[in-house]
């Protein structure tokens, strides 16, 4: 039996993971650097968190999300998104009681039935963030120039922010029912024809070309807002003016997801094909009293880092996935010589140093094979004669020297060759 990774899965191997490693702590000290602090929920929650949060008539819920009855006849899904989780991890732990708002960012995996692509997996890898507790314009472009920042520290110029604003539980039902009128009269796929009573915004979200030309003749949710999701969507734009951050209102953006109100937003590039979508997120204030908490109105972002790092790498931008060995033993001789590496070798750990030896014990040759495999700074060798002497030799694999060290003195010569003490 031949098995292998599930359709729309993937192992992700060194080197590769240790990209990986680099982009996603560099992500995390833009984070920390602005006090957001992590969360980490579970990959699978009760599905009617999603339906109730996402919503019945998405496609996440409808088409994509993998839902099982457990061992106890409980209907649980595997997370498909991020927000919706945290959401009720916030509720359920009573975080409304601390200091507001709550700023929390996340990086984890999320799980969607979907046609694998490039940059598109059915397991696919996601952070983002939440600020929830506040709806002033800030918290909208505190998040918003967050994602920006995100994308210039990994010197990504080509892309543009389109913005939208979906109003509010006050305004938006009369927009829904101008929506109903205009799709009405239009030739829309069956898909939307069959959403147009149940909620026509999902209409606005399809990609199928057949309804792309009647999006862009449909009714523009900016002209139906309210004073109050005006005023909002107004200085939301103002603010990202003031950080000089490009943007283009795009008024058939309203994302995939039910629970977003005021402030929707996407970044998109170039870079990608027709999977152009590198970030995208939006306010959803509604949300929180939908799972049955009070009031707690919260905005966010998710991000896919299966694309992102794609879209890097096309790039060709710089990506030091590890920092290279500090040192590699090497142990030539019987079983003492073998045991006395290995005590070598956990000093120099506790030392702070990075270091690896042949833990398989092969010939000498081998073991220098594999030191320069691993890319060390500088290999010990440690013999039966140089050890009854009381010595090692210390060779600097970058200037290609060689010394004679007392054992005992390894650690204090490696300090020294590290900081430059000693050429």
């Amino acid at each position: 039996m031949n098995l292998r990774a599930p359709r729309g899965t993937r192992d992700i191997l060194p080197p590769a993971s240790e990209v990986w490693d680099f982009v996603e702590s560099r992500i995390k000290e833009i984070y920390k650097k602005r006090n957001f602090k992590e969360i980490r929920t579970p990959l699978f929650e009760d599905t009617e968190l999603f339906v109730r949060g996402v919503g019945g008539t998405t496609d996440i819920v409808e088409k994509e999300m993998y839902t099982f009855n457990d061992k106890g006849g409980r209907s649980i899904t595997l997370r498909p998104e991020g927000t919706a989780p945290v959401v009720r991890a916030y509720l359920e732990h009573k975080l409304f009681g601390q200091s507001q708002p709550f700023k929390l960012y996340y990086f984890g995996p999320m799980f969607r039935y979907e046609r694998p692509q490039a940059g598109r997996y059915r397991q696919h890898y996601q952070t983002g963030v939440e600020v929830i507790g506040g709806d002033t314009p800030f918290i909208d472009a505190e998040v918003i120039t967050l994602g920006i920042d995100i994308l210039r520290e990994f010197k990504m110029e080509e892309w543009v922010l389109h913005l939208n604003s979906i109003g509010c539980r006050e305004c938006r039902p009369v927009y829904i029912q101008e929506l109903k009128n205009f799709f009405k009269k239009e030739t829309v796929c069956r898909e939307c024809s069959d959403r147009i009573d149940r909620n026509p915004l999902r209409v606005l979200d399809c990609k199928n070309e057949e309804c792309a030309e009647i999006k862009q003749k449909a009714p523009s949710i900016i002209d139906f807002l309210c004073p109050a999701c005006s005023e909002h969507f107004s200085e939301v734009q103002e603010l990202l003016g003031e950080r000089e951050i490009p943007f283009s209102v795009d008024p058939t953006l309203v994302r995939g997801l039910d629970y977003y109100t005021r402030t929707a937003f996407e970044i998109k590039t170039s870079e990608l094909g027709a999977q152009d979508t590198i970030l995208g997120g939006g306010r959803y204030d509604g949300l929180a009293e939908e799972l049955g908490g009070p009031r707690a109105p919260g905005i966010g972002f998710g991000m896919g880092l299966d694309r992102f790092i794609l879209m890097l790498e096309k790039k060709q931008t710089e990506l030091s996935g590890s920092k290279p060995l500090d040192v590699y033993l090497v142990a030539i001789g019987d079983k003492t010589v073998q045991k006395e590496s290995w005590k070598r070798l956990n000093l120099l750990r506790q030392a702070g140093f990075s270091a690896d030896m042949d833990l398989l014990m092969r010939s000498p040759k081998n073991q220098m094979k594999a030191a320069n495999r691993a890319g060390a700074r500088f290999t010990v060798i440690i013999g039966a004669n140089e050890l009854e002497q009381g010595v090692i030799q210390l060779k600097d694999m970058d200037e290609g020297t060689q010394v004679e060290v007392e054992i005992d003195q390894l650690i204090n010569a490696l300090k020294k060759k590290k900081t430059g003490e000693v050429n």
